[in-house]
C-alpha cells in the first residue's frame, strides 16, 4: 500500500511531499533539570546559616508542606536554626485592600537595603475558599525589591486556614534571621482576622490608610486602631496632600480616645507616598524610634516572650486537633454521628462529647 495515494499515476497533476517529523512538545532536557537535590536536616542548616537563598527556599517549602515526612525534617532544621535567630527587628504591616501595601513595601524595602540591611517579606496571599487557590501576584508589584540582591520575598497562599498559615509564617521567620535577614517584613491579607495573628509575631505594627475616599473615620476600628503602633496615610502627592493632612488629623483626635499601650508608647500618625516615595526616611526614623523605646524600657524583651508562651500554647492546640481528626477511631465514627446529628437524633453537644470520649478511649488503649 503506497504511503501517499495522491502520488499515483491517477493523481499526477497532485504531489505530496513527506512532511518534517513533530518536534517533542516537552524539552527532553526538563526532567534532569526538574530533579532537586535531596538534603539532609544538617545540609539545611547549613545552607541556610551561610545564607543560601535556594536551600532556604527549600526549607520553607518543606515547612509549608502538610506531609508528615516534610514536617518532621522541617521541625529539626527550625530546632537547630533557633539559636542563630532572634537577631531582627519584625514589622507586621496591614491595611485595606488598595491601600498600597505591596507598593509601600516596594519603597520601604528599598530604603532599607540602602541602608545596608537585609530583609525578608513574607507575604501571606489572598487564597480561593473554593479552590484553595492562590495567585501570588505580590512579587510581581514589588518591582526594585524582587530585583534587589539582598532581599527575599516568600508569598504564601491562606489556603482558608488562617491559623496553620500563621504558625508557618512564625517558623519561616527563624529560618529568615538564621539565614541573616535582619529586617522582616510581614505583610497581611487585609483588615480581619489575620491582624491578630500577625501582630502575635512582630515586634512593630504598622497601618496603612488611605485620604480621600469618602469617610476616613469609616477606617478606624478600634480593635486595630489598638493594636498599630504607628499609622500611615498613603498616597499623600498632588491634590490629595491636603486631604491626607486631614485624614491623619482625624486618627490622631481617635487615638486619644483609647487607653495607653502596655509598651507606654504613644503611636504617631504619619503621611507619605509610597508611589513618589516621599516621606519614607520619616517613616522608618519612627520605626527605630519605637524600638529603641521599648528596648530602653524593657517591653522588646517583654513581648518577644509573651509571643513566644502564645505560639506555645497555639500549637498544642493545632497538635490536639490534629491528633484528634486523624485517629482512626474518630475518622471511622465521626461521619455516622454527624448523620445523627442532622436526623435530630442527638444535639450537637452530645455528639461533640462522645466524639471526645470515643477519642480519650482510644488513646488509653494504646
Amino acid at each position: 500500500m503506497m504511503e501517499h495515494p495522491e502520488n499515483d499515476d491517477l493523481y499526477k497533476g497532485l504531489k505530496i511531499n513527506k512532511g518534517v517529523a513533530d518536534v517533542p512538545t516537552i524539552n527532553p532536557y526538563l526532567k534532569s533539570r526538574l530533579q532537586r537535590k535531596e538534603y539532609t536536616p544538617s545540609e539545611f542548616v547549613e545552607g541556610i546559616l551561610a545564607g543560601n537563598i535556594t536551600i532556604l527556599s527549600q526549607a520553607v517549602t518543606l515547612v509549608e508542606s502538610s506531609k508528615y515526612e516534610h514536617q518532621q525534617i522541617a521541625q529539626e532544621v527550625i530546632e537547630k536554626c533557633l539559636p542563630y535567630a532572634g537577631n531582627s527587628v519584625r514589622i507586621g504591616i496591614t491595611g485595606v485592600p488598595g491601600a498600597g501595601k505591596s507598593t509601600s513595601i516596594d519603597a520601604f524595602g528599598m530604603h532599607l537595603i540602602e541602608k545596608g540591611r537585609k530583609l525578608a517579606v513574607l507575604a501571606i496571599d489572598p487564597s480561593s475558599e473554593r479552590s484553595k487557590g492562590s495567585i501570588l501576584g505580590d512579587k510581581t508589584r514589588m518591582e526594585e525589591l524582587s530585583r534587589a540582591k539582598n532581599a527575599f520575598i516568600r508569598p504564601s497562599p491562606s489556603a482558608g486556614s488562617l491559623g496553620g498559615v500563621a504558625r508557618k509564617t512564625r517558623e519561616t521567620i527563624v529560618l529568615c534571621e538564621a539565614a541573616g535577614f535582619n529586617s522582616i517584613f510581614v505583610e497581611t491579607v487585609g483588615v480581619g482576622q489575620s491582624e491578630t495573628a500577625v501582630h502575635s509575631m512582630v515586634d512593630f505594627f504598622l497601618l496603612i490608610q488611605l485620604a480621600g475616599t469618602g469617610d476616613e473615620l469609616q477606617g478606624i476600628k478600634r480593635g486595630i486602631m489598638e493594636m498599630a503602633d504607628g499609622i500611615i496615610i498613603n498616597k499623600a502627592d498632588g491634590d490629595n496632600i491636603d486631604k491626607a493632612k486631614l485624614a491623619a488629623n482625624q486618627f490622631r483626635n481617635a487615638l486619644h480616645l483609647f487607653p495607653p499601650s502596655d509598651s507606654g508608647w504613644i503611636p504617631q500618625v504619619l503621611t507619605y507616598s509610597g508611589y513618589y516615595k516621599l516621606g519614607i526616611k520619616e517613616i522608618w526614623n519612627m520605626v527605630d524610634e519605637y524600638i529603641k523605646f521599648t528596648k530602653d524600657n524593657g517591653y522588646f524583651d517583654l513581648k518577644r516572650n509573651d509571643q513566644s508562651k502564645y505560639w506555645m500554647y497555639e500549637s498544642i492546640n493545632e497538635t490536639l486537633r490534629d491528633t484528634f481528626y486523624h485517629n482512626p477511631a474518630v475518622r471511622s465514627k465521626i461521619t455516622e454521628t454527624e448523620q445523627q446529628v442532622l436526623n435530630n437524633e442527638i444535639s450537637s453537644f452530645v455528639a461533640a462529647k462522645q466524639m471526645m470520649d470515643l477519642f480519650l478511649e482510644n488513646l488509653s488503649n494504646k
